[in-house]
């Protein structure tokens, strides 16, 4: 049954308390705390993961060969984001967004305390439940985001997504300065304990603080009907069965590799997004105003996926040149390298709050969001200009200052400002009432599309990829994009509608 409920109607919480986070609903407050706690386990565990990966049996590590480590930090990292797809639909079609946060939130603490063993198979297993956790929660958090708010004009909404998107950050900042300390100077198993006490205590935190979230929060927008149930369980369940067969033909005709898990998943992460974007427009329930706000999203979109492209290197083809040619010592302090992955979140906190006075002191003159998305794909392609100069600093076994790194993630962190919080705001206002979770975990999408593709060069070129070559080629891509972003700007606005 098509829901009825718009996510234009204004709605939020109830008002009587007169309580606010710093002037936006009390509400507010549970999800920041949830989702600083969520990316506190996600971005400790991530600080260490390639370094875990590549780190000889005789450290600890798995010794597993650099650009097969890189491959699949990036197929991870991108299914995590592909999950999202499943969790926006699980929130608009079973459980509602607030009863799937808390189920994933279970998931992804079971995940990371399976990281902590010493068993590799277990693992593996545990990167699973982080990636089905993790994608089951970040598509509806965010949409509970925007419920709090009367509608897609409501003032206070894109400030709102500012302030999120700081609780995201400061749990990225403390997370490496813990965990990968933890990690890199204790037990590799030791940090990953640590990231699923962080998770415990998230979800303590949205437990307690349900009760400030709005109604619509509790809701299913679209349920399934009882033939749809049984229907998406069959199909479930042969999925499985066919997926389970396959793989155990390879394994026993002993041909199975990690390319049969990565080449798959690098060709999904590429092909869902436009299935997703084309069951969209052809469902008769999406009026035809919302399908030329789908078609203008599509722009953003990409944008996004070339953006993220670049951005998520920061836990791979970055961490392992500041592990291998940059120098831990900076004011007489010596760090480990996983500290690194705390710079860009620094950044945030420092510069987020500038940059929404900007926006807000701007009022009228505020830059369009197809604006702000140009700047950022054009600051993350300069980044790697940046990188591209460090890595020609450090010739044979010299070893460049982290000032390089530092600049690098300055680049990339106004650029990012400029693009993922905007991004989150713009699709919950483009998003068909249908679709408001699926659409937002379409966004995530956008990850898996970027990394995936980088997964696919990165295996089929090896090394390459990751050297100066391919850090100007991606640099200059970025650079296009943005500059041809912007010169589209007038043939995008009009299909906007009236969403700035």
């Amino acid at each position: 049954m098509a829901s009825t409920l718009s996510k234009d109607q204004p709605h939020g919480p109830p008002t009587a308390e007169g309580r606010t986070f710093f002037g936006h609903p009390r509400g507010l407050a549970t999800l920041f705390m949830t989702e600083m706690w969520e990316r506190f386990s996600f971005y400790g565990m991530r600080a260490l993961l390639v370094l875990y990966l590549t780190a000889a049996a005789v450290d600890g590590g798995m010794g597993m060969a650099t650009a097969t480590a890189v491959a699949l930090y990036s197929v991870y990292n991108a299914t995590v984001y592909l999950m999202s797809m499943p969790g926006g639909w699980l929130g608009d079609r079973v459980w509602g967004p607030r009863r799937t946060v808390a189920i994933s939130s279970f998931v992804i603490m079971i995940g990371h305390a399976l990281l902590a063993t010493s068993v590799d198979a277990l693992f593996f297993v545990g990167l699973v439940f982080i990636g089905v956790g993790s994608g089951l929660l970040k598509a509806n958090i965010s949409t509970m985001v925007g419920h709090l708010y009367q509608g897609p004009d409501d003032p206070r909404r894109d400030g709102g997504f500012t302030v999120f998107y700081m609780g995201i950050n400061i749990g990225a900042f403390g997370a490496p300065l813990l965990i990968g300390w933890a990690g890199q100077k204790v037990s590799w198993h030791l940090g990953f304990g640590l990231a699923a006490v962080g998770m415990a205590l998230g979800l303590v935190q949205f437990l307690v603080g349900t009760r400030h979230l709005a109604p619509e929060s509790s809701t299913v927008p679209n349920p399934l009907s009882a033939q749809e149930r049984n229907k998406a369980i069959r199909n479930t369940l042969l999925g499985a069965a066919v997926l389970g067969l396959f793989y155990a033909a390879v394994v026993l005709a002993n041909a199975f590799t990690i390319d049969w898990v990565l080449w798959p998943l690098s060709i999904a992460g590429l092909v869902l997004p436009t299935y997703y974007f084309a069951r969209m427009r052809r469902d008769t329930d999406v009026t035809p105003d919302e399908k030329q706000k789908l078609t203008a999203y599509i722009w953003f979109f990409v944008a996004a996926a070339i953006f993220w492209m670049i951005f998520d290197q920061s836990g791979s083809t970055l961490t392992l040149f500041a592990e291998k040619s940059t120098s831990t010592d900076l004011l007489g302090i010596t760090f480990p390298t996983s500290w690194f992955q705390s710079v860009n979140p620094l950044w945030v906190m420092m510069l987020a709050p500038v940059l929404a006075a900007i926006w807000v002191k701007l009022g009228s003159r505020n830059p369009a969001t197809t604006t702000k998305f140009s700047f950022g794909l054009i600051g993350v392609g300069v980044s790697f200009g940046v990188m591209m100069l460090a890595m020609a600093a450090a010739t044979g076994d010299a070893k460049v200052s982290p000032l390089w790194l530092i600049v690098v993630y300055l680049f990339q962190t106004v650029a990012e400002l400029c693009l993922s919080p905007v991004g989150l705001s713009v699709t919950t206002k483009l998003a068909p009432a249908k679709y408001a979770s699926q659409l937002m975990g379409v966004w995530f999408l956008a990850v898996t599309a970027g990394d995936c593709v980088f997964a696919i060069v990165q295996l089929a070129i090896g090394d390459a990829a990751s050297g100066k070559t391919g850090f100007a080629v991606q640099g200059i891509i970025a650079v296009v994009a943005g500059v041809v972003f912007l010169a589209a700007r007038n043939k995008i606005r009009p299909m906007l509608g009236s969403v700035k």
